[in-house]
């Protein structure tokens, strides 16, 4: 799976962390749903972590499709609340 963190850049994340990253999006919309910022702002952290420390980051001149943009590690919870609906940004 290549998963874009919006301002940093690309990675390829092992399929292993697939689910897990789908775990936490599902949990990360019905913390939106719920209005519980504080829990959002904990799982989203968790997702970009993830990212970052199992996936390889691909090299800014390679030209490759993501399967899932993630917001800037910034995004306010207000913005995240466009975001992180329904099925969240990796559909089930």
């Amino acid at each position: 799976m290549i998963v874009r963190i919006s301002g940093e850049g690309q990675f390829r994340l092992p399929d292993d962390d697939a689910e897990r990253l789908n775990e936490l999006d599902n949990s990360a919309v019905s913390a939106v749903e719920a209005g519980d910022e504080e829990k959002f702002q904990s799982l989203f952290d968790e997702m970009l972590s993830l990212v970052a420390s199992d996936g390889e980051a691909i090299a800014d001149d390679e030209l490759v499709e993501s399967d899932v943009i993630l917001p800037p590690r910034d995004v306010s919870f207000e913005e995240a609340a466009g975001e992180f609906t329904g099925d969240g940004l990796i559909p089930d």
